[in-house]
């Protein structure tokens, strides 16, 4: 007898439908075996299978069993199989009724979940893919584990039914068990009810930071803060997500895929609601932090998608792992090619960066300690740098700033420009799109400079040595300034506070 049940294959964050057919030859010699480019995980499932399915209770088909995964030209991993796996033994044997018109049914689900020895159903990677997958294809519902199916659930116009056992996945496919779906939350709710870690009311003096963080935030600028050590610098990168505009809903969901894909989402968490704030160690590899591996997965740069890649000590990561980031900070996403295929993993991200003057924290007095500086600041390449829209320096901070209470701009505060200056910049592209993702031709007719600012922007890259892209860059940075003031126009004094930001330029 033959079964054949609908189940996915999970390529980067996306799904790819794979059909699992079981056939089932009682006069043949007992033997089982899986086809169809199965990896380690895949092949050992039969023997989780067996076991889940006879310590549920129901009898296990002695004879030839074999088991194709289609297309078997792809390669399969994971545990997803174990339970379209054991669904399609159970037909063959009768125990499941395959009627097309039971809600669900075999022909019309999507099926995965992987088997624990005793029939439990433990949660899997990629549920809201295979969601979206299931309504691409035609189908009504999702049969998952009940850890998945909060996510799965966010997905709409689907049912998404989480089961906690195989026990239950027959009862609800032979019609006897009355299992509602899993309502489809609302994402704008969960999104508004979500706090800032950290007040920037917190921070003692650094008043000029935290402006150039306004302006980062507001028009989704990286930023790479200089300073010696103990002036704030990390705790600014952490507090930075309380002043970022909120995530949309189809924001929220394209982290959550990514977030599900990675196995990195929490078990019946359901949906990430905050920008995430990644921050990688500075021995991190290169695939660890641009994604990799034999099938490709995604790395810091897209867990950080549309949030925060915090790289603490940036002069302390290997060259070569910096350089990685050159593509994507230009191109907002990662291709990862492999003999078999590539994958694309979304990558845009807010980069903000902080480092010492030198090894040691701080720089000593005279030539000696300036060409210190200038070795360590040397580890960090030209091209890089000028992919970084904002250098500030985090002076270091008095005793007399330290021993007074809190006095200075708050999270609060800060929000409150950067939502004026969003709106501006919301109503002028007529997509919602920040200053720093302008294409080149928008950002022509938002930034029009006239004769004198034009005329201290050329003086500043001829006395710099500016590069063409750090000219767009503070072409960018004027308009976010100019927006922040409430100005249509983009004036000298614009121009100037931008040409401020390019510290490096000037050291490098």
């Amino acid at each position: 007898m033959l079964a054949r049940i609908h189940s996915y294959i999970l390529k980067g964050i996306d799904a790819a439908s794979c059909e699992v057919e079981v056939d089932f030859d009682p006069r043949g010699l007992e033997k089982q075996s899986v086809v169809g480019l199965p990896d380690a995980a895949v092949k050992e499932s039969l023997e989780r299978v067996q076991a889940a399915v006879v310590n549920t209770g129901y009898a296990y088909p002695v004879g030839r069993v074999l088991i194709n995964l289609a297309p078997a030209d792809v390669r399969k991993e994971g545990p997803v199989f174990d339970l379209p796996i054991a669904v399609g033994l159970l037909i063959t044997q009768g125990i499941i009724k395959a009627d097309p018109d039971q809600r669900p049914s075999p022909r019309n689900a999507l099926i995965a979940g992987e088997l624990a020895l005793d029939g439990r159903l433990r949660p899997i990677r990629g549920a809201i893919a295979l969601a979206e997958r299931a309504k691409r294809q035609g189908m009504n519902a999702v049969i998952v584990p009940a850890f998945n199916a909060p996510e799965a659930a966010l997905v709409e116009d689907i049912d998404v039914f989480g089961c906690g056992t195989l026990a239950q996945v027959v009862g609800l496919l032979n019609g006897q068990l009355d299992l509602e779906p899993t309502p489809t939350p609302d994402i704008a709710s969960l999104i508004k009810n979500t706090t800032a870690p950290i007040d920037f009311a917190q921070i003692k003096g650094q008043e000029s930071v935290k402006r150039a963080m306004v302006i980062a935030a507001a028009g989704g600028h990286n930023i790479v803060m200089l300073g010696p050590a103990g002036t704030g610098k990390t705790m600014m990168a952490k507090a930075l997500p309380g002043i970022l505009p909120p995530l949309t809903p189809e924001q929220a969901l394209e982290i959550t895929r990514i977030y599900s894909s990675a196995g990195l989402l929490e078990p019946g968490s359901g949906m990430i609601s905050v920008r995430p704030v990644r921050t990688p160690h500075h021995t991190a590899s290169a695939p660890a932090i641009v994604g990799g591996g034999m099938v490709p997965r995604p790395g810091e740069i897209s867990l950080a998608h549309h949030g925060v890649l915090f790289l603490d000590e940036l002069p302390e990561f290997p060259r070569g792992v910096l350089e990685t980031l050159r593509q994507p900070m230009e191109d907002h996403v990662v291709t990862i090619a492999r003999a078999h295929g590539s994958v694309r993993f979304p990558a845009d991200f807010m980069l903000v960066a902080a480092m010492n003057p030198t090894p040691r924290g701080d720089v000593a007095p005279g030539q000696v300690g300036q060409r210190e500086m200038e070795r360590y600041l040397s580890r960090i390449s030209g091209p890089l740098l000028d992919r970084v829209d904002i250098h500030i320096e985090a002076p270091a901070v008095s005793f007399r700033e330290l021993s007074t209470a809190p006095t200075g701009t708050s999270t609060k505060d800060m929000k409150d420009q950067i939502t004026k200056a969003l709106s501006t910049m919301h109503d002028r592209s007529q997509q919602g799109v920040t200053n720093a993702r302008l294409s080149g031709k928008s950002l022509d007719k938002a930034a029009v400079l006239d004769d004198s600012a034009m005329q201290l922007l050329g003086h500043a890259m001829n006395e710099l040595g500016l590069s063409a892209r750090a000219y767009d860059k503070i072409r960018r940075l004027a308009r976010t300034i100019a927006d922040l003031d409430e100005s249509q126009a983009v004036t000298t004094d614009h121009v100037a506070e931008a040409i401020q930001y390019r510290l490096l330029d000037r050291r490098l």
